[in-house]
This record gives C-alpha cells, sequence and structure tokens, in this order.
C-alpha cells in the first residue's frame, strides 16, 4: 500500500474518491494474503454445484434462503456487484446463469477470470469503482448479488439508485449489510469506545494510517441509509434477515452485526 496516498486520504488533500483507490490495494494485499473473502471456490464445489448442491451466504454466517432465487436460474442475467473472488458467481453459472462480476479489486477480478476459465463457463469481468455510475444499461440483470461491501464506501444511496436503473423489472436486488454496531466497540468487543456515524474522511482520528492496510478505510451506515435508501430508491422490500460477525463476543452473546435485504424492483 502506498504509505504517501494514505496519509494524503486520512487528511483529505486527495479527492475524495482516491480512497476507492487505496481500498482497492488494500484489498488485493489481502487476497494475497489468503482472505477469506478473496479465496475461490474449488473445483469439487462447482461440480456439486452443477449437481444442484450449493449454498451462499450475503453475511459471515446464515445461508442465503433460497426463496431469495427465482425458481429456475436458468438464463437470468446476474451480476455480482462488489461480489470478485471467486465465490458466489461460479455458483451461479453453475446454476445456468449469465454472469457479471464488478469489483474494484484486480485480485478479485482476476480469480473470477481463473474459476470461469478452470471451469468452462463465460463470465464478464468488469474492473469498475461502484460509486460511479455503473457501466451498463437500463434494465441489464434480473439479479443483483451485492455481498457486504459498501460499507467501505461512504455515501451508499448512488449505489441503490444505479441498482434499480440497471435491473429489469421484477429484478431482485440481495444485498448484505453491515449495520454499524462493530464499529462502537474497542478490539476485544468487550466496550463501547466510539459513537457513530464512523466516517474517517470527516474524522481522520478514528483510523491511523499504520491501520489502514489491517482494516480498509470503512464506513458505518444507518438503518435509514441501507434498508430506507433502498425503499427511496424505488425497490419493495422482500425479506430481511439478521447475522453475526461468526466469531468473537458480539456472536457468542449473540449481538446482530449484519442484515441481509431481499428487494424487488416492482413491474411496471
Amino acid at each position: 500500500m502506498d504509505r504517501e496516498h494514505a496519509d494524503s486520504v486520512l487528511a483529505g488533500s486527495m479527492d475524495a474518491a482516491s480512497y476507492t483507490d487505496l481500498n482497492a490495494q488494500i484489498i488485493d494485499q489481502w487476497v494475497a494474503d489468503g482472505w477469506e473473502w478473496g479465496t475461490p471456490i474449488g473445483h469439487e464445489r462447482f461440480e456439486a454445484a452443477c449437481a444442484g448442491d450449493w449454498s451462499m451466504v450475503l453475511t459471515p454466517t446464515r445461508e442465503v434462503p433460497s426463496t431469495w432465487f427465482f425458481p429456475d436460474m436458468r438464463g437470468k442475467r446476474v451480476l455480482g456487484l462488489a461480489a470478485g473472488g471467486g465465490q458466489q458467481m461460479p455458483i451461479f453459472a453453475a446454476m445456468g446463469a449469465a454472469c457479471t462480476v464488478l469489483d474494484y479489486s484486480e485480485a478479485q477480478i482476476a480469480s473470477e477470470r481463473m474459476v470461469a476459465e478452470r471451469e468452462g463457463y463465460v463470465i464478464d469481468a468488469v474492473r469498475a469503482d461502484m460509486t460511479r455510475p455503473l457501466p451498463f444499461a437500463d434494465g441489464s440483470f434480473d439479479l443483483i448479488f451485492h455481498p457486504v461491501s459498501n460499507c467501505y464506501i461512504e455515501d451508499v444511496q448512488p449505489v441503490w439508485r444505479e441498482c434499480f436503473r440497471v435491473l429489469t423489472p421484477g429484478g431482485r436486488l440481495l444485498a448484505g449489510l453491515d449495520n454499524g454496531f462493530n464499529y462502537v466497540v474497542d478490539d476485544d468487543e468487550e466496550r463501547i469506545v466510539r459513537g457513530l456515524p464512523f466516517n474517517p474522511l470527516r474524522d481522520p482520528s478514528l483510523i491511523s494510517a499504520e491501520e489502514l492496510p489491517e482494516w480498509g478505510m470503512q464506513f458505518s451506515h444507518t438503518l435509514d441509509e441501507q434498508v430506507r435508501g433502498q425503499i427511496q430508491a424505488g425497490f419493495r422490500i422482500v425479506d430481511l434477515y439478521e447475522d453475526t460477525n461468526g466469531s468473537g463476543r458480539l456472536h457468542e452473546l449473540g449481538i446482530p452485526t449484519y442484515w441481509a435485504t431481499c428487494a424487488e424492483k416492482p413491474l411496471g
């Protein structure tokens, strides 16, 4: 990671969008270090998915209900939004979907292409920043799969508007969302040490340049931003659930730290 770049972002001396470039660099390094969410599925799991044995997650532990997907995914146009890494898109491909993935991490995009080549399916892998207008025409997709990732961007409302635009009427947005609670506790998850919102661009004291390689530039988002924001973009919330971190004290105490939502773009 470029230390000068990190210092400049935290000091607010560069264009605000540069933090997404920094996050892409950081995630590339996480992938190189064996990051859990950047490890592609193996051939055996792809084969099992082809045989109908599959599951996916939007958040750390809970599987997405099968009812959130279309009964027949064959031929459905799926966008994996900030979903690179070769974990979900291969499953959709095994289900017969036409897959596109958009991610800003070069390493995550490379993993998608590697798995597609290994398993012999076609994927449109697009490296792009989701804080910018999505490079797709209106109504391009039937389903968007968006695992927890908008915690790495400052403003989520434009993303919801773009998701609504590129979905066809009747299309679905499946999203994993951080509810913000992780940002208020200390590293041991025993004490409340911060208030909300968590936004290092507005308050650089929240994270140092030394800490950035471990955490990346992250932002808390409210229920208003995450769920009401989808409704304001035009979506109808069909279903939702909560999830925990999967490990640590908050998880042991059963304290939810994530939401997942299934939203639909109304017909007509």
